[in-house]
């Protein structure tokens, strides 16, 4: 098995933390190249709803606008890819991308574009009535993934 290429989901939490560090060992271990990702769901404003009394419209978004909103997610993921990169990423040729959309499908059409040998993918573990609501990116993308998945669990 060669693996040249190894894509790495990532977000802000501790289980993607912890596959992160397993990935870059892959990668280093193999001498590959790491394509980092960092998939932004896009979070929606709703709409201002009306006073019900007088008919005027109340502000619902405590003045942050879309754009701003989108401004603030954007910063945050560099922050983030930069933050582990710098733990992590010593030696490495490294790749990143951030885009909007579903974490599943981002982090598999991103694998496509990296031309990608293995991705990596952490998992909370969630079960039962919590999963059934949530899904679960991990297991989309094993679902979905044309390529070997490591999916690295997390133990709390």
């Amino acid at each position: 098995m060669k693996i040249s290429k190894v894509i790495i989901g990532i977000d802000d939490s501790a289980y993607a933390h912890n596959a992160a560090a397993y990935g870059f060992d892959v990668a280093r271990s193999y001498k590959a190249a790491v394509g980092l990702v960092h998939i932004i769901e896009p979070t929606i404003i709703p709409p201002t709803p009306g006073d019900n009394l007088t008919g005027i419209p109340m502000d619902s978004t405590l003045g942050i606008q879309e754009a701003e909103l989108t401004d603030i997610q954007t910063t945050q993921s560099e922050i983030l890819i930069e933050r582990i990169i710098k733990e992590f990423g010593d030696g490495l040729e490294i790749t990143t991308y951030m885009q909007y959309g579903s974490r599943a499908d981002g982090i598999i059409d991103c694998s496509k574009e990296f031309k990608a040998d293995l991705i990596v993918v952490g998992t909370h573990k969630r079960s039962g009535f919590e999963r059934l609501l949530s899904g679960s990116v991990a297991e989309e993308v094993v679902r979905h993934s044309k390529v070997p998945v490591l999916v690295v669990p997390f133990e709390d």
